[in-house]
This record gives C-alpha cells, structure tokens and sequence, in this order.
C-alpha cells in the first residue's frame, strides 16, 4: 500500500476509521439538501465500495464509511458525475446546515436555504486555527438550534401594528409567547423589551394589522462538545444582507486573528476578552 498522507485526506473529507487503510468520507451538504441524483449517485457507491450503508450526521451530513485507500480516486469519480462533492474535515470552516425556512415551513422569517448557500460560498474551507460552523434557522422555534455554531443565524422580524387595519380581535396578544403584546380599550400596545421578533403577530393577524421586516438575529460563540456554551446575540436585529455578511466577516475575521491553534471560537472570545470582539463586530454592523 501507498504511503497514505492523512492530512490531505481529512482536508478532503476522508475521515481515518479504526481499521487499517480504511475511510469514512463526509460529502457536502448544503442546508441539508440533496437532489434525487445526488442521493442515487451516494447509494450506489455505498453499494460499490463501502459495506452498503451510510451514516446521518448530526449536522445533517452524510458520511459512507469503510471506503479502502485504493478505492478513494474511483469513489471520487463516481461521486462527481453525480454531484456530488466531498465535504472537509480538520481546522476549517465546516458545511453550512440550515433548516427548511420560509419557503417550506409556516414558520419560516427567512429563506435559510438561499442564505445558507451563500454562506457557503463564501466561507466554506476556508483556513482556521480550528473547526468553525454556521447553522442557520428560520424563525425562533430554533429548530436547527443555532446557538450551538460558532455563528448561528436566525430569521426573524421587526414587527409594526398598523391601526386602521386592526379589528382588536385579540388574535396577537393569544399568538405572542413574550407576553409581549396587550390588547385593550381599542387599541394595541406592543413593549419591545419583551419582542423577541419571533413574528407571531404578524402570521397570526386575520386582517394584517401588523406588518414585518424579516431579518436576521445572529448569535456567536456557540458551542456544543467538550465544553458547552450558548452563542450570544451582542447585535440588534440585522435587517439586509450586506451588513450580515459585514458582521460574520468580522467575526470569523477576529477568530483568525487571534485564536491559538486548536482553539475554538468561544475559548478564543473567553481568553482575549468579549469587549474586544463587541467593538469589531459593533463596527462591522455600523458600516465603519
């Protein structure tokens, strides 16, 4: 057997198994999405070359295990012409995952899968001192739990009750899980220190006397293994695009720079200091 560079094949996505010359390879899936080809072309290598089965990730990835080092170009190959490309392993940044958002889910603030693509596109293997991942979700039901990724992003909306269309029916005050909205004396009154911009209101309303924003509630320093902690959101609602883009540029920015090898995200946060991190991404958010 040739000399095997283990590196170069975990940056590929070929994971070393306890079994001598053997690999469990992680493809690419973005936002949890495969096409029927993609799906077709993974089981018939799973048949030809692995042992028949593949593993469900908990980050929505698919892993074939048992693929020999003689087979690795063939396994390639055969992936390729089905659209399928091998995901990465080590001190990068990861495959984005992503709920199915707005487009598929009543829920759904934002169109995760849209956003999701984009962040890997822009993002994904890129170079780090050590793993890096975004999970994105599409409302605050949170069900890709986004506070566990290093940069978690939410849908969200900036809400507003519009007086004329209002019947004062009290279907927003039932609909809100903040407590946040009062309905009384014929008239609406919302405290938005209670808003969690979750939208509820505005899906809920028989009438649409209350209009939203979608946007983006963006958490950091999430992470879930060793050690625990839930990402934080040190920004307002971010309304458009380029800022977001703006803000997890800075923010995986600040982690190159300053993190050890080896160190994740929040251990990189605890050790130099949040204010310095706050300031990097307040400027970021602000345009400056």
């Amino acid at each position: 057997m040739a000399k095997i560079d283990y590196a170069a094949l975990k940056k590929g996505g070929f994971m070393r198994q306890k079994q001598k010359g053997y690999f469990s390879l992680r493809i690419q899936v973005v936002g949890g999405n495969l096409t029927s080809e993609n799906i077709r072309a993974v089981a018939d290598v799973a048949d030809k070359y692995g042992k028949g089965y593949v593993h469900m990730t908990s980050r929505q990835g698919v892993e074939i295990p048992f693929i020999n080092f003689e087979n690795i170009e063939e396994v390639r190959a055969a992936l390729a012409d089905g659209g399928v490309k091998p995901g990465v392993c080590g001190p990068r940044v990861r495959t984005v995952t992503a709920c199915q958002g707005n487009e598929v889910c009543p829920s759904g603030c934002i169109n995760t899968y849209e956003l999701a693509k984009k962040l890997d596109e822009h993002y994904f293997g890129r170079e780090l001192p050590h793993k890096f991942k975004f999970g994105v979700t599409g409302c605050q039901n949170n069900c890709l739990k986004a506070e566990e990724n290093d940069i978690g992003v939410k849908g969200g909306m900036d809400v507003t009750w519009v007086e004329d269309k209002c019947i004062n029916c009290g279907v927003c005050e039932k609909a809100c899980r903040m407590g946040a909205i009062s309905c009384a004396n014929n008239t609406v009154t919302i405290d938005r220190t209670k808003c969690n911009n979750c939208g509820r209101c505005v899906k809920a309303c028989p009438t649409e006397a209350w209009e939203g924003q979608s946007g983006y509630i963006v958490s950091f320093g999430g992470l879930f293994g060793n050690q625990i902690y839930k990402g934080e959101q040190l920004l307002p609602l971010i309304k458009d695009e380029e800022t977001l883009f703006r803000v997890t540029d800075a923010a995986i920015g600040f982690f190159e720079k300053n993190a050890n090898p080896g160190e994740r995200f929040r251990l990189t946060l605890q050790r130099v200091g949040e204010d310095e991190f706050r300031k990097a991404i307040k400027a970021a958010y602000e345009g400056k």
